[in-house]
C-alpha cells in the first residue's frame, strides 16, 4: 500500500517524517479554495480537506491524506495572504487576540473517506512595528494561512496554544496516525 500527499506543503511532509512515513507520491489538487458566501472557518476548512482527498487520482493500492490550515478569527477566514499588504492586515488584526486554527484532515482509500478536524486556541501577543516589519521582510509569512508560521520566526510571537501544535503547523500527528490505522495504512510496521 504506498501514501499519496495531496499538498505541496514541506511541512506536511516533514510531519508525515515523524510518524516514519515518506509518501510514495505527492500529488497537490488543484481545487477552488475560496469560501462560499457565509460558510464559516470550521465548515469551510473540512470541506477543502475532503475535496482536496477526492479531486485527487489513486490507484487501488493508493491511501490518500489531504489537509487543510483555516485561521478563524471570530466568523473570518485567514487564509494565505496574497501579497505583503493582506499579510501586514492579517498580521495586525491578529495582534494582542487569541484566535482559532483549524486543521482538517482527509485520508481516501477508494470511495471512503475517513475526516478529522482539530481546533486549536493560538494567542498572539501584540506585535510592535519592528516585529511586524521584520517579520514581512522576513518572506515567512508567504503560503501560510493568517500570514504567519508557528514553526518558524513566528513562533515568538505565540506566547500560548491550547491545543495541537502540529495542527498549526500543517497536520495534527495523532488524528492523522489514527486516519490512516483506520484506513489499513500500515503505519509502525516494518516493511516486508
Amino acid at each position: 500500500m504506498k501514501l499519496v500527499l495531496g499538498s505541496g506543503s514541506p511541512r506536511r511532509r516533514e510531519l508525515l517524517a515523524h510518524l516514519g512515513v515518506v509518501p510514495a507520491d505527492i500529488r497537490p489538487p488543484d481545487i477552488d479554495e475560496d469560501p462560499r458566501r457565509g460558510e464559516l472557518p470550521r465548515p469551510y476548512c473540512v470541506r477543502l480537506a475532503r475535496e482536496k482527498a477526492e479531486a485527487i487520482p489513486a490507484a487501488a493500492d493508493e491511501v490518500v491524506l489531504s489537509a487543510d490550515t483555516t485561521v478563524a478569527l471570530g466568523r473570518r477566514i485567514l487564509g494565505k495572504p496574497e501579497d505583503e499588504k493582506q499579510a501586514a492586515e492579517f498580521l495586525t488584526a491578529l495582534s494582542g487576540r487569541r484566535h482559532r486554527v483549524i486543521t482538517a484532515v482527509a485520508v481516501r482509500r477508494g470511495d471512503k473517506v475517513w475526516e478529522r478536524d482539530v481546533v486549536t486556541q493560538v494567542k498572539m501577543k501584540s506585535l510592535s512595528n519592528e516585529e511586524l516589519n521584520a517579520y514581512l521582510q522576513s518572506g515567512d509569512w508567504r503560503g501560510k494561512a493568517g500570514g504567519y508560521g508557528i514553526q518558524g520566526m513566528a513562533g515568538a510571537f505565540i506566547p500560548w496554544i491550547g491545543g495541537s501544535f502540529t495542527a498549526v503547523v500543517g497536520l495534527p500527528l495523532a488524528e492523522t496516525a489514527n486516519l490512516l490505522q483506520a484506513a489499513g495504512f500500515p503505519l509502525y510496521k516494518s516493511a516486508p
